[in-house]
């Protein structure tokens, strides 16, 4: 039997859905670019943390009764480590990095996911998949030690968005081997709530966000990044979760390819400069991607 293409399985309502969330995640990093333009890195990270928490207060408190007692320390991780710390990272990282190159780093994530799942949780680990993790790891070597002009240079931001997709890694595997009888929805509310004060300790303390809102181009910067919270994280995610339901985790995972294209287009028009060595290094990075997460093509019968 001749196994169905994926383009002949799913309709072109499912396949428009996967663009738009791609469109939503890679124009997140040009709005983190737009945020920092008034706002410092730490201030476009609490107010996205705040607004995204905040949008999804009414159906987290809802929910909270679901989650067992034992599920608390683990939803707190997941929003450490899959809210919290990457969204100061990614805004720290970008003060000196163009969103483009983020997009590829990004695209690490799956990566750092089976190796995790491997080594932590004894997950099984193919030729093939090592085969793309080094490809990955090659790509991500040429984006933290050459610049766009393919001089020799450590970027020491570009770790910070390493740093960030191995939280996400460790965020997946945590919602995959102890959550798995909560919705996504759940976690994603609750979780985010639970890291709330921290976003609004830091806003009502030490912030400057009130402050600052004295022209018309603070206040761009501030929609920028409110549209990033509630749109870019909360109903992303939503989305994201959606696609899973009505398709399968491997269609839906197939963003992190398109996520990069977007983001490097957004910063291109932007006027950010991307190199003939960052788009090997971007290149490299998708081509593991993609390896490590092939899956075997059944025979024909």
């Amino acid at each position: 039997m001749k196994p169905a293409l994926i383009a002949e399985q799913y309709p072109p309502s499912t396949w428009a859905k996967l663009f738009l969330l791609a469109l939503v995640w890679g124009s997140s990093f040009w709005l983190i670019k737009m945020g920092l333009v008034t706002f410092t890195p730490t201030e476009v990270a609490a107010v996205r943390l705040a607004a995204a928490a905040a949008f999804l207060a009414p159906f987290a408190i809802v929910r909270m009764h679901r989650v067992k007692r034992h599920q608390w320390p683990v939803i707190l991780s997941v929003g450490l480590t899959g809210s919290l710390l990457p969204a100061f990272l990614f805004a720290l990282a970008q003060t000196q990095i163009a969103s483009g190159v983020t997009g590829a780093l990004n695209a690490l994530t799956p990566l750092f996911t089976l190796i995790m799942g491997a080594i932590i949780f004894r997950q099984w680990v193919t030729g093939r998949t090592i085969v793309g993790l080094l490809i990955g790891f090659a790509g991500t070597a040429m984006l933290v030690l050459l610049n766009a002009t393919g001089e020799l240079t450590l970027n020491g931001y570009a770790l910070f968005i390493v740093l960030s997709t191995i939280c996400y890694g460790a965020n997946l595997n945590l919602i995959k081997i102890y959550l798995p009888d909560q919705s996504p929805l759940t976690i994603t509310g609750v979780s985010l709530l639970m890291v709330l004060p921290v976003a609004l300790i830091y806003l009502i303390g030490p912030g400057e966000v009130t402050s600052k809102l004295v022209s018309s181009a603070a206040w761009g910067s501030l929609a920028a990044i409110l549209v990033l919270g509630v749109v870019g994280t909360a109903l992303a995610l939503i989305l994201f979760n959606h696609l899973v339901q009505i398709a399968t985790t491997v269609f839906a995972s197939s963003v992190t390819y398109l996520i990069p294209i977007v983001a490097m287009t957004l910063g291109v028009l932007s006027g950010e400069r991307i190199g003939i060595y960052q788009l090997g290094g971007m290149g490299l990075i998708l081509v593991g991607v993609w390896l490590a997460n092939r899956k075997p093509v059944p025979a024909r019968g």
